[in-house]
């Protein structure tokens, strides 16, 4: 063998150690990792996938929630008036008076008004009518029982109180 051919054969022999060697102390190591990476890329895709649908079905229960109870949601946002209530509501009573009760309340975003009213019927059907345009009306309000209804004559006084829910925008300016 001449001397060039054993340097191409001695050189042949350190490229071929030298690209085992590469392999595996790079390549298959750094292989392994990302499968490793991979598998967990996948898993995490699939986690947002789940997540992902999760919240688009709930925004879509938030969307019909919002469009079934919207009367609700606007009443909430809207400041009570007292003036307009008793506007409102005197036609089923012949006098109806509301008297803010000045008590202390948890978190500040209900006031407790108690409601005196005269009716000239027999019956208290005005009563329930009343009750119905309160379920109507632009408010959040809560009706107390028990109602005292007392006969006086023709006429029956009612008395009860109610709690009514304030916008807040309306708390934070007091």
């Amino acid at each position: 063998m001449n001397r060039q051919m054993l340097l191409m054969v001695i050189f042949s022999l350190v490229l071929l150690i030298g690209v085992v060697s590469f392999s595996f102390l790079l390549l298959i190591p750094k292989g392994k990792e990302y499968r490793t990476l991979r598998l967990e890329s996948k898993k995490e895709i699939q986690a947002l996938d789940l997540a992902q649908r999760r919240f688009d079905q709930t925004n879509d229960r938030l969307g019909e929630l919002q469009t079934r109870h919207k009367h609700i949601i606007t009443a909430f946002a809207t400041s009570f008036n007292p003036e307009r209530f008793t506007k409102l509501n005197k036609k089923e009573f012949q006098d109806l008076y509301l008297t803010e009760i000045t008590e202390q309340d948890t978190n500040g975003t209900f006031k407790i008004y108690e409601v005196n009213a005269t009716s000239k019927i027999t019956s208290p059907q005005s009563f329930y009518h009343f009750l119905e345009n309160v379920n109507k009306s632009d408010w959040i309000i809560g009706v107390n029982f028990p109602v005292h209804f007392e006969r006086d004559g023709e006429m029956i006084r009612s008395s009860f109180t109610m709690k009514v829910h304030n916008s807040p925008k309306e708390n934070k300016e007091k």
